[in-house]
């Protein structure tokens, strides 16, 4: 069971540095489950993709990149990946609207296009967030060379700060452009955005500033008309001591000669040093665990659905996000 069985794109965002990529990748290894086929983007020229699954540089053209986590049968399907450049999707725009074909490109050997989606942002923007729309619409049926089928779709997209401005780009479009083809598209992707088949999930960690975004987020997108997601909290810290163990170590209660002893029985080599080394570490830990604590807490106050992360000491290759994966499948998220 997942808690969106009705969402065929999922946006992901958050602050920077709370690891939205990652999440990004290992939900759409979570997603593509009994044969299905999910696309990943990225739309921030990082090559994020290729770093995590250890592939070349993906250029603008969807290219398969592994297969999803196996369900409880064995069975997974297939993640793509799109690297979504502006310029590259100015020229399928053109070509495909306005049918310049070659010209088009001589307008990219004169560098207007590079002109165009430089002196103005928001054009980049719909261009993006088109190209999206397109793989999301794409009809079912289509098997050609470049024109797979998606079950669904995963885009890492900018930053919490800048994402609703990125995705209510085409609704200022729409009002600037008041009859025309510019308009209908405009309109169509923000009827997909703003539909219940787009959810925009955001992730955080335990911590003031990244919750406090993403609750100022969260009311962003909600005053935008836009579907919130769920709330991912990544880099969640291990709970190896018990509550009370906790509260013992932060009241200072805990008695070296015990500890010492506890070490020796173990057959440690023992010191004072030691001893105090590692009830310092503790005392750090749960007074960690008790900012983590109320920051989690915050997160709960929002009243959507949240999924937890673990920190992983290894850093992420393929093999951890297969592991994501399966967490946030196991917790209804995929």
């Amino acid at each position: 069971m997942t808690d969106w069985p009705k969402v065929r794109l999922h946006v992901v965002t958050g602050k920077g540095g709370t690891g939205k990529s990652t999440v990004a990748a290992a939900l759409a290894l979570a997603l593509a489950t009994s044969g299905r086929n999910v696309l990943l983007c990225e739309v921030e020229g990082r090559q994020g993709i290729a770093r995590m699954f250890d592939v070349d540089p993906l250029p603008y053209e969807e290219r398969r990149i592994t297969k999803g986590a196996p369900d409880d049968t064995g069975r997974a399907g297939q993640v793509h990946a799109l690297h979504i450049d502006p310029e590259s999707a100015l020229l399928e725009y053109l070509a495909m609207y306005y049918k310049l074909g070659r010209a088009g490109k001589a307008l990219d050997r004169f560098g207007v296009i590079d002109f165009a989606t430089t002196i103005a942002p928001g054009v980049r923007d719909v261009l993006l967030t088109g190209k999206v729309y397109e793989a999301v619409q794409r009809p079912r049926g289509t098997r050609g060379k470049d024109q797979i089928t998606y079950d669904t779709v995963v885009l890492d997209a900018p930053p919490t700060g800048r994402i609703c401005q990125f995705l209510g780009v085409n609704s200022e479009l729409a009002g600037l452009a008041k009859v025309g083809p510019v308009k209908s598209q405009a309109d169509k992707v923000m009827d997909l955005l703003r539909s219940p088949r787009t959810a925009v999930h955001l992730v955080t960690l335990l911590e003031e500033m990244p919750v406090q975004e993403t609750s100022d987020g969260i009311a962003e997108l909600r005053e935008a008309g836009l579907p919130v997601g769920g709330v991912v909290v990544n880099l969640v810290r291990p709970r190896d001591l018990s509550p009370g163990a906790l509260a013992q170590v932060r009241e200072d209660r805990v008695e070296p000669t015990q500890v010492a002893s506890d070490l020796s029985r173990a057959k440690v080599d023992v010191d004072a040093g030691l001893v105090e080394s590692l009830i310092d570490e503790a005392r750090d830990h749960a007074v960690r665990r008790r900012l983590e604590d109320e920051q989690r807490a915050l997160v709960a106050e929002e009243g959507l659905p949240t999924y937890e992360l673990p920190r992983i000491a290894g850093g992420i290759d393929r093999g951890a996000l297969v592991e994501l994966a399966q967490l946030l499948r196991k917790q209804g998220m995929a």
